[in-house]
């Protein structure tokens, strides 16, 4: 699985136009769920996001978590972090999981991260989302499980 984590000041996803799911100061996730993916990859990510130290402490170092600031979290599925971009000018989706399957996985990782941490928002699997945000840093990191 592929995550691509912002730290966010706020963010808010709408689907047609209307506001489905907002957070405060935390993490926006953007996840891929690659063919080989599993729910062990899926247990795996969400222990590493939640305990992943990229908020400062008290002397202005990258040292705590979104869990130690008791901050939000916003996950949401985006496919295209699953392409292969390695050969020519258009991406390529054979690494990504099929739809179904990817549903399933994203949906296993988002209730693992709940049952993890309470304060987890998400997007809507599959959907056309517009995500409001302001990166706050900007601080961003690509991880991988």
């Amino acid at each position: 699985m592929i995550a691509l984590i912002q730290k966010v000041s706020y963010a808010k996803v709408f689907l047609c136009s209307e506001l489905y799911s907002e957070i405060g100061e935390g993490l926006l996730v953007l996840v891929g769920v690659e063919k080989k993916d599993s729910s062990v990859n899926a247990e795996r990510l969400a222990d590493k996001l939640l305990a992943y130290r990229i908020f400062e402490d008290d002397l202005g170092k990258m040292n705590l978590s979104v869990k130690d600031k008791e901050g939000d979290v916003m996950l949401v599925s985006q496919f295209t972090l699953a392409a292969d971009t390695n050969k020519g000018l258009r991406p390529s989706f054979s690494s990504a999981k099929p739809s179904r399957e990817a549903e399933k996985i994203f949906e296993y990782f988002l209730d693992f991260a709940k049952n993890s941490y309470p304060k987890i928002s998400s997007g809507k699997f599959g959907a056309d989302m517009r995500i409001l945000l302001e990166n706050n840093g900007p601080v961003t990191f690509h991880l991988k499980s």
